[in-house]
């Protein structure tokens, strides 16, 4: 084994195990009928009795459970000794709250591991997210007592803890309910590693077994059960270690009759024997996977950032950026799910690479579907002016075009192009037997520069509305584009 394939193991365990110790959960949903009890399971209301142990203040436990329950907190990081989330209160931007927890020395994990392994039970609690009761009783203490959960949040609110952080406690023990292994990372050590090490214990026990079965010591006045094979100068009948017919025929298959020198014990053989490798490993047939889940109909919004000091990024622009992701892989998912009955067919993106200026518009015109100039997206089109040399009013005219007709809107609002005279002919006629104003063609557009009204035709085949202050030439894209001349324009002289 080289050093380098060494070293790159080591970095790719080390990768998984910090994997292990960090998991994130997307933001609960909102809890009906909570009069009740939050937590349903002991060891969750066991969470929340620490929590309200501690609280001074029982109107802000109150305020925490509304906010948990109508879904103000967003996604939770769980990690070795702290759980951060932000919680949605009552200004634009949510705050941060953390709640932390001691994880557990090295000492304390091997008590608590050998408290688990010495009771498959246990274990098979464990796997099926149930927390035996055993590891509470423990000598580790696993579960947070009065003063272990130690609250902190973003908001200018002192108490102890404030609702928000009272509101992630509540949240948090909703996920205890569902997989106590999150406790447990709260401790200090993840799912996966947990589990590896309580292989390990249970593959030395399992030896340690064996070897005393294979060597049993012999109780007084107890008849050892021999097969084939045993030790050495024992031969048929009850003086020599073999059981009387009597007993034989008690213990039914279980007992073999030894007659020749050299036995062991058959269930000890029979326990280490196990599977073979070859049989474990072998191709076999399985399950079908489940149908993929459908497509939500719009993408998700990604939650809000709260505001920080001396973050090497602005959050606005993180969310920016957090949302068209989510548009992003919508898209490509929508575009990837066939339709019933349809067959399997070549995938192409439904982004193609686009230039720095187009993908920028792109971004402004997603990101921010609503078409009224606010505060923010004037902001937004100053700072990219800047950084594009341009001016804003050529940002908002460009994003109005993308809006309009995507790359094809953005690429009629500054190229005209000469489409064939047939186009055109028709959709003169067509105005004129519509009894609409008459344009005058110019390349692929149809200009009214008295009435302030246009018709740019796209190399899509479609009619793109744009108007003007009558007598000026200054054209804004004005309405969805149509196939039909007609329908385009009688939509723009109607406005």
């Amino acid at each position: 084994m080289t050093p380098r394939s060494t070293s790159g193991r080591a970095a790719a365990a080390d990768r998984l195990a910090r994997a292990d110790r960090s998991r994130t959960f997307p933001p609960l949903p909102t809890r009906s009928g909570a009069r009740g009890l939050f937590a349903e399971s002991w060891w969750g209301s066991a969470w929340l009795d620490a929590l309200e142990t501690t609280a001074l203040d029982s109107a802000r436990l109150a305020r925490g459970r509304t906010y948990a329950r109508d879904g103000h907190v967003d996604t939770i990081n769980v990690t070795p000794g702290r759980i951060v989330a932000t919680v949605r209160g009552s200004r634009p931007r949510p705050y941060s709250a953390e709640i932390r927890l001691r994880t557990l020395s090295d000492q304390e994990w091997d008590g608590l591991l050998d408290t688990v392994a010495a009771d498959p039970d246990r274990l098979t609690a464990l796997l099926a997210k149930t927390l035996p009761p055993a590891l509470a009783d423990s000598d580790v203490r696993l579960l947070p007592g009065p003063g272990d959960l130690v609250p902190r949040c973003s908001c200018p609110d002192h108490g102890r803890p404030c609702k928000h952080a009272a509101a992630l406690c509540f949240q948090v023990a909703r996920l205890l309910d569902t997989d106590p292994f999150v406790l447990l990372l709260m401790r200090g050590r993840g799912e996966r590693e947990l589990l590896d090490a309580l292989s390990l214990r249970n593959t030395a026990l399992t030896a340690r077994e064996t070897r005393e079965t294979r060597h049993p010591v012999p109780a007084h006045g107890r008849t050892a059960v021999y097969r084939r094979g045993s030790g050495p100068g024992t031969g048929p009948g009850p003086g020599h270690g073999e059981e009387p017919p009597a007993a034989r025929s008690a213990h039914g298959s279980a007992t073999v009759t030894g007659d020749a020198p050299g036995e062991q014990p058959a269930a000890a053989e029979a326990s280490s024997r196990g599977i073979p490798a070859r049989a474990a490993l072998a191709d076999r047939p399985r399950p079908p996977l489940p149908p993929p889940l459908p497509v939500p109909p719009q993408p998700g919004r990604p939650p809000a950032l709260p505001d920080g000091d001396g973050l090497p990024f602005d959050p606005a622009t993180l969310e920016f950026l957090a949302a068209d992701a989510a548009s992003r892989a919508h898209a490509c998912v929508s575009a990837a799910t066939p339709s019933p009955g349809a067959g399997r067919t070549a995938l192409h993106s439904p982004f193609p690479d686009l230039p720095a200026w187009e993908d920028a518009i792109r971004l402004t015109a997603t990101a921010h579907p609503t078409a009224g100039l606010t505060a923010t997206t004037r902001a937004l089109y100053r700072d990219l002016a800047e950084a594009t040399g341009r001016t804003p009013t050529d940002v908002a005219r460009a994003v109005a075009a993308w809006r309009q007709g995507g790359p094809e809107g953005l690429a009629l609002l500054d190229t005209p192009w000469n489409p064939p005279a047939g186009d055109f002919d028709r959709a003169r006629s067509a105005l004129l037997a519509a009894d609409l104003p008459s344009l005058r063609p110019r390349h692929n557009h149809l200009t009214d520069p008295d009435r302030g009204i246009q018709l740019r035709y796209g190399h899509d085949h479609r009619w793109y509305p744009y108007e003007s202050e009558p007598g000026a030439d200054d054209w804004w894209p004005a309405g969805p584009a149509d196939p039909d001349p007609v329908a385009a324009l009688t939509t723009l002289v109607a406005r």
